[in-house]
């Protein structure tokens, strides 16, 4: 999911920026992917959400390609200017489970010094169930040396949630079993959207950081937008008809609820998953993603 790894992800001024974002490299979970070849055009009868054997809607396997610029700098410290490109794929089924493959270059100008630019890779495979999450993540900051985190964790009846860590150390240790990953969550945010609900809770653990992070989440889900999109690229057959909903992600370091969110991410969410007028908000400062481009992917045949 998207909303899972938008995010700051190191402290102090870091940016978002991008000169170039380059094809990702090999997700290390790529023989359990979905083909990744451009879908067929679609036609009118298919611009309605599809539906999975178990009745919930289909995620949509697609790449999506987010051009982010500093929308509101507050304070003194905040930055100045701020640049950068998310770039996102999703595929997978309720068959054969999701992989993501994300990037985000950023680039950002603090008040005083050198400009800072920031790297972050990810590759994630999901199982079907959300009973078990593989991730792999680089990060860096300038010419400084990459950061690497490598694991997995499981879901064990009637148990914790256990995680294995291969870096940035090896270890293991369990976390409370009430955990979703990334596209549980997304999917029980879905659900709820659908069920007319305005907001839901969630712990949610996404590898991120050195590998332990649990995040406590607080979502709202607006009455579904009306208004048509501004971008090119969101208009397209399939996102035509489509309800879509105005979601805040706000994300809090576990039990620190009071102390207000490490930030919070604020989209449109279509209700086969897609994601657009991406706003991420720091407190001192808010940077705005417009989606550039926006692929569908082939999904593989899926009868569960």
């Amino acid at each position: 999911m998207l909303a899972s790894h938008a995010r700051f992800l190191a402290s102090g001024a870091w940016a978002l920026a991008l000169i170039t974002v380059g094809p990702f490299a090999p997700s290390a979970f790529a023989a359990k992917s979905a083909p990744a070849q451009p879908a067929p055009p679609r036609s009118a009868p298919e611009t309605q959400a599809k539906m999975d054997m178990s009745g919930a809607v289909a995620l949509a396997s697609h790449r999506a390609v987010y051009e982010l610029t500093l929308s509101k700098s507050v304070g003194s410290k905040s930055p100045t200017a701020a640049h950068g490109r998310i770039a996102f794929d999703f595929a997978g089924s309720p068959c054969e489970g999701y992989v993501q493959n994300f990037r985000q270059l950023t680039e950002l100008q603090p008040a005083e010094g050198p400009t800072r630019v920031s790297d972050m890779h990810s590759a994630t495979f999901e199982d079907p169930d959300g009973k078990s999450f593989d991730f792999k993540m680089r990060t860096s900051v300038d010419d400084g040396a990459a950061e690497a985190v490598d694991g997995k964790a499981s879901k064990i009846a009637n148990g914790p949630l256990s995680v294995h860590l291969a870096k940035p150390k090896r270890s293991k240790f369990d976390l409370a079993p009430d955990i979703a990953f990334p596209t549980e969550h997304l999917r029980r945010i879905l659900a709820a959207a659908q069920a007319g609900k305005s907001s839901i809770e969630v712990k949610v653990f996404d590898g991120s950081e050195t590998g332990e992070k649990v995040y406590e989440t607080t979502t709202f889900i607006g009455h579904p937008i009306a208004a048509p999109v501004i971008e090119q690229a969101a208009k397209i057959p399939v996102l035509e008809n489509m309800r879509r909903w105005p979601v805040s992600i706000s994300y809090f370091d576990a039990g620190k609820k009071d102390d207000g969110p490490s930030y919070t991410l604020s989209f449109d969410l279509y209700e086969n998953g897609i994601s657009r007028a991406l706003k991420l908000d720091y407190g001192d400062f808010v940077l705005a993603g417009e989606m550039s481009s926006l692929e569908l992917l082939n999904e593989p045949a899926c009868h569960k």
